[in-house]
């Protein structure tokens, strides 16, 4: 960290100092939301891969709206964890 200078600086040097330490600050903020962002979205390819190798019968709407607002709420694990515990019906196989 930089040492302080022995005599305190102007205020005008003070304000510009402030004013670009707050536009320092506005950009990580910008940044970080572009980040957070991307991380929400991190697991769509990836899910969209898995879809495509897999066939899927008819499917409602809001079926798979809900399918996709659990990941989003509880995470791909806990989704995916669930699901095994739902019984597989007769003529069903799941493919990776």
């Amino acid at each position: 960290m930089p040492r302080s200078p022995s005599k305190p600086a102007d205020l005008p040097t003070i304000e510009m100092r402030k004013k670009a330490l707050l536009a320092e600050l506005a950009q990580l903020d910008e940044q970080a939301k572009a980040a957070e962002i991307a991380a929400r979205d991190a697991g769509r390819p990836i899910l969209l891969a898995a879809l495509e190798r897999v066939k899927i019968a008819a499917i409602e709407k809001s079926d798979a709206k809900a399918i996709a607002s659990a990941i989003n709420q509880h995470g791909g694990a806990a989704v995916a964890s669930h699901l095994t515990s739902i019984p597989q019906t007769s003529g069903t196989k799941a493919e990776a």
